[in-house]
């Protein structure tokens, strides 16, 4: 099974609990961290280094926060495919930094939309980036890992702890498919809002 080393991770996420060892254990292998906003100064409240993805970019977060990430230094990060020499000098011209593990969660639409929020409250979270990382890095699982939701923190706390920052490719389908289920799901919820 074609093992993978984890270098670089982009992690963004709404929810921040449960994290913080993931984080660290990530650091102590030797990952680099990117990331955005709260969660940046999340990584950092922790004592551990992070890149901000408008570094990379060289774009801030703009339009009240609903772009952050969606660039293609962050998106041909983690589309890249490591195996195409096409795509690694592509990469190698735009500056194009490898993105190997994405933790990421979503906006949370269904309990906004149970607490009786207005509609302009409900649309601000359909969340479009964090949409787009989880089905660009499961996409590309054959070289990325992808974390789509709190519910995986444990497989991959395992994984790290058993394998340091490694993962097989059965381990990357896995989370694949976990993320699959966690976009569809999401899609289905808005869909039935929609509807109404």
């Amino acid at each position: 099974m074609e093992k993978k080393r984890i270098g670089k991770a982009l992690v963004s996420v709404y929810h921040k609990d449960g994290l913080d060892e993931i984080l660290r254990t990530l650091h102590a292998q030797g990952v680099e961290l990117l990331s955005t906003g709260g969660t940046q100064s999340f990584i950092e409240s922790l004592g551990i280094p992070c890149q901000k993805v408008e570094d990379v970019t060289g774009y801030p977060s703009i339009l009240g926060g609903r772009v952050k990430t969606l660039h293609p230094k962050v998106f041909g990060g983690i589309l890249g495919r490591r195996a195409l020499v096409g795509d690694q000098q592509e990469m190698q011209k735009y500056e194009i930094p490898e993105i190997d593990l994405v933790i990421v969660d979503l906006y949370p639409f269904e309990d906004t939309v149970k607490s009786g929020a207005s509609e302009a409250d409900i649309i601000e979270k359909i969340d479009i980036g964090g949409i787009s990382l989880i089905r660009a890095a499961a996409k590309n699982f054959q070289d990325v890992v992808i974390v789509p939701s709190k519910a995986q923190y444990g497989r991959l706390a395992e994984i790290l702890s058993e394998q340091g920052a490694e993962t097989t490719l059965e381990q990357r389908r896995w989370f694949a498919t976990q993320a699959f289920a966690v976009s569809s799901h999401y899609d289905t919820a808005i869909h039935s809002w929609f509807e109404k």
